[in-house]
């Protein structure tokens, strides 16, 4: 009987000292850690305007409607960049509702963008990420819709055209994936203008 309450004790002690490590001392390391030498990415990569307000996530699409502002990709995401629904629609190269919706998505793609009735159109202007929340378009696309927001902003093409370059960032580590140009931050320079 001594035996099993040693064995009781040891494996509640056991217990009790994971739990203050795992539980409490390492949260707080990497809490630590986090804040000191990421703090911008640990609290979210939020992008603050300069009246204070929190303007959204580095991170996170978000859908524009204006004629004035560059358009994200389409997101299956919920009810468009929901984060609580992150995903893709999950309808596969066979679907005729897939089909169908990309079709119509060209179709608008380029009516928005004044473009020729068989001009070509990005790929991700037309189809959702496989998260439904990136907040990138490709250079391509930024091109395809800068002639629109210029004139709708009643801007030089050059001018849009120098935000878009500014707002490209390049491959990760440098060779994995394209360039992307992140549409939010491009919104809000293009609001940032006199």
């Amino acid at each position: 009987m001594k035996n099993i309450f040693t064995e009781i004790r040891g494996a509640v002690m056991a217990t009790l000292m994971l739990a203050v490590v795992c539980c409490g001392i390492y949260p707080l390391v990497v809490f630590g850690i986090g804040q000191t030498l990421f703090h911008t990415q640990a609290n979210g990569s939020l992008l603050i305007d300069r009246t204070g307000s929190v303007r959204g996530s580095r991170l996170l699409g978000q859908q524009f409607t204006s004629e004035k502002y560059f358009q994200s990709r389409p997101s299956a995401a919920g009810n468009g960049y929901d984060a609580t629904s992150s995903g893709g629609s999950n309808l596969g190269p066979t679907s005729q509702k897939l089909n169908d919706a990309i079709t119509q998505r060209i179709a608008d793609y380029r009516t928005q963008n004044h473009l020729a009735t068989n001009a070509p159109v990005p790929a991700d202007a037309v189809t959702a990420s496989g998260s439904g929340l990136d907040p990138h378009i490709s250079v391509a696309n930024a091109e395809h819709q800068a002639p629109r927001v210029a004139k709708t902003r009643n801007l030089p093409l050059e001018k849009v055209e120098a935000l878009v370059r500014a707002n490209t960032e390049s491959a990760d580590l440098g060779i994995l994936g394209e360039p992307g140009v992140n549409v939010l931050t491009l919104n809000l320079a293009l609001d940032q203008l006199k």
